[in-house]
């Protein structure tokens, strides 16, 4: 790196940190008199909410320079990264960006850059944000640093083969593809040993890549941090047992941001820590997220990226809570599967069973548990448009919840970040049936 390059990596990182940090503060001292918050159905944010901001925006501050200092990997949302961390590469996620864009309500903008060049609407609007802020270089994060190294892992879906195969012909880099056997009733030992291997292989490749060695006791390491992270955002998602739940998911949307894409680093254990103790501080307190909690709710799949304030204020007009997530819980349940003592092991064991790489009666029967430990008076389904594999088999799962489980359940279509494929009227009027059948 030149001295130009030096200087511009200091200076902008710091800058950016400091400005980041004076955000938090004052963010932080409205929260604590509660001024700009105006609901009167919904408690207000967590006061660690712009912490998690500045984790955040610190982590895409990192990506803007990265390539000036350090080696670049993009990963898919459930690849094994372990192994990238303790080789100190950046780990990006393009489906943690393409949820910032839809969030931030620019991802349409950037869909249609990808639909411009050939790529149908039909296609995962994850894939469509990523491949168009590619071709476009549009984000709204600044700059997103040039990959050195791809990871895809089919463990979520068969799209990111293809999108990251894309990837790969675009920036002529290597890819790195595990492929995990789907779990059709029960995993058996050739399965993970099948996964292990392509783990072990990849390793050399990754570390040509970072030109450097892969060490045992650093990778040790980065896997106690990441089950330690993932540990506690099990522990905190739980507490949406509690009545009145002190988290709803639409917390939980936001606040997952780091446990997916900054395991293994110890800042991530620390702030899961102090959200852990909040969230129990709320419970102590008798504090509720909806201010009149009168029912609580499941909700499946992604989540709709571009309308969580709407859905939760929404809810909260009723008193309903959403509670538990299958997506968020995804993030925690396998906490327990990372492997500290043999983590090349571990990760085979952990990221061949994400829900999405489990056939559709063992999503049911997730559901049936958290119905139960939740105490859960009905099920929103989101019928996703863009992620078919996570979608498949909902109007089946409906119908069973209802019958078998003597609850109401519904679908919502949409599309978790492309508004397009989004009716406010539509969800509004299936809502609203839905809490009739509800009272």
């Amino acid at each position: 790196m030149s001295l130009s390059d030096e200087l511009r990596y200091w200076s902008g990182n710091a800058l950016g940190l400091a400005a980041l940090r004076v955000v938090r503060w004052q963010a932080e001292g409205r929260a604590s008199s509660a001024s700009g918050w105006e609901s009167e159905f919904l408690a207000p944010p967590l006061k660690i909410s712009p912490r998690t901001k500045e984790l955040i925006g610190r982590h895409y501050l990192k990506g803007r320079y990265a390539n000036l200092h350090q080696k670049v990997a993009w990963v898919t949302s459930g690849a094994p990264i372990e192994f990238l961390k303790a080789l100190d590469f950046y780990v990006l996620y393009p489906e943690n960006h393409g949820a910032v864009c839809g969030t931030m309500r620019v991802a349409e903008e950037i869909c249609t850059q990808a639909e411009n060049a050939g790529y149908s609407r039909d296609l995962c609007s994850y894939a469509r944000t990523d491949i168009g802020s590619v071709l476009s270089g549009r984000t709204p994060v600044g700059r997103l640093p040039k990959p050195d190294l791809l990871l895809a892992c089919t463990n979520i879906c068969q799209t990111v083969l293809f999108w990251y195969r894309v990837l790969a012909r675009h920036f002529a880099i290597p890819l790195i593809l595990i492929d995990t056997p789907f779990i059709y009733t029960e995993v058996r030992e050739h399965d993970i040993a099948f996964v292990k291997r392509q783990i072990e292989e990849a390793i050399p490749v990754a570390e040509k890549a970072a030109g450097k060695t892969l060490k045992a006791d650093r990778l040790e390491e980065v896997a106690r941090l990441s089950r330690a992270a993932s540990q506690l955002w099990a522990e905190i998602i739980a507490r949406g047992r509690h009545h009145p739940s002190p988290i709803s998911v639409f917390d939980q949307f936001i606040q997952m941001a780091p446990v997916v894409e900054m395991r293994g680093e110890p800042f991530t254990v620390d702030f899961y820590a102090a959200m852990l103790k909040e969230v129990d501080g709320r419970i102590a307190r008798g504090v509720g997220v909806v201010n009149n909690e009168r029912k609580r709710l499941l909700w499946d799949n992604l989540p709709i990226w571009y309308r969580l304030r709407y859905l939760a204020e929404y809810l909260g007009r009723h008193g309903i809570a959403i509670v538990a997530s299958t997506y968020t819980n995804a993030w925690g349940e396998l906490a327990n599967r990372i492997d500290t003592q043999d983590p090349i092991d571990g990760m085979a064991r952990t990221y061949i069973y994400p829900i999405l790489n489990r056939g559709t009666g063992d999503k049911l029967a997730t559901m049936k548990r958290m119905i139960e430990e939740y105490g859960l008076d009905g099920v929103i389904l989101h019928s996703d448009r863009s992620c078919k594999p996570y979608s498949i088999g909902q109007m089946d799962q409906r119908d069973r919840l209802i019958r078998e489980c003597s609850l109401p359940a519904i679908l919502l279509e949409a599309d978790h970040n492309d508004p397009r494929a989004y009716s406010e009227e539509q969800v509004a009027n299936r809502l609203d049936a839905f809490i009739e059948m509800m009272e």
